[in-house]
C-alpha cells in the first residue's frame, strides 16, 4: 500500500516545529525543557497510522496549547527582552565575516540603527541612541564588530550597575554556530526579498 503523501509533509512540519522550539528555548530560557514546552512535547504534534491505506490514514496537525500558557501570556519583562536582544546581536557578531562585503557592513549598521529606533522599550532605545552617538558602529571585520558590540554592551552594563564582560573572551563566549555546509553564514543581500 502506498504511504500517505501528506504524512511526509506533516513529518517535515514536526521537524521544523522541533527545530524552532529548540532554538527558541535558547532565547526564552529554562522554563522550556529540552523535550519541549511543559506539558506538550512540541508545538506541533502529529498522529498517524502508517499501516492504514491512503483513504483510511489518519493524520492530524495540532498546535500545542501550551504555547499560550504561563509566561507567554504576559508581556516580556524588559530584562528578558534585553538578554534576548544581546544574544541575537552577539550571535550575529560571531557569524560576521572577517572580510565583510560593503552590503554586509551596510546591513549591520542599518540593523543597529533600526534597533535604536524601533526597540520596544523607549527608555532603552533612547539610551542606545546616546551610546551609538558616542560609539559609532564598527563593521570592518568580525573582530572589529564583535569588540565594538562587547564594548557597547559593557557601556549598558555599567549604566545598570551590572558586571562588565571581558571583551578578550567574546569569541569564547559567543563563538560561531556549528552549522553544516556554511548554513550559518551571513549573506548580507536583499536580493532574495527585494526592497521592503
Amino acid at each position: 500500500m502506498p504511504v500517505n503523501p501528506l504524512l511526509a509533509l506533516f513529518e517535515n512540519f514536526e521537524q521544523v516545529s522541533n527545530f524552532v522550539q529548540h532554538h527558541l528555548s535558547n532565547f526564552i530560557g529554562p522554563h522550556l525543557q529540552s523535550s519541549g514546552l511543559p506539558g506538550s512535547g512540541s508545538l506541533l504534534s502529529i498522529s498517524s497510522s502508517t499501516k492504514a491505506p491512503l483513504a483510511k490514514t489518519t493524520s492530524s496537525v495540532q498546535l500545542g496549547d501550551t504555547a499560550v500558557k504561563g509566561k507567554s501570556t504576559t508581556p516580556v519583562p524588559k530584562e528578558e527582552l534585553g538578554r534576548a536582544t544581546w544574544t541575537l546581536l552577539h550571535t550575529l557578531a560571531a557569524q560576521y565575516p572577517d572580510n565583510p562585503t560593503r552590503q554586509q557592513k551596510k546591513d549591520v549598521k542599518e540593523l543597529v540603527q533600526i534597533l535604536s529606533r524601533m526597540y520596544p522599550c523607549r527608555e532603552c532605545a533612547d539610551h542606545f541612541k546616546d551610546i551609538l552617538r558616542a560609539n559609532p558602529v564598527q563593521t570592518g571585520s568580525h573582530a572589529e564588530f564583535s569588540q565594538w558590540l562587547c564594548h557597547v554592551h559593557n557601556v549598558v552594563n555599567r549604566s545598570l550597575d551590572k558586571p562588565v564582560f571581558p571583551c578578550e573572551r567574546v569569541d569564547a563566549r559567543w563563538g560561531k554556530l556549528e552549522c553544516e555546509q556554511k548554513a550559518c553564514e551571513i549573506i548580507g543581500s536583499t536580493s532574495l526579498f527585494g526592497k521592503i
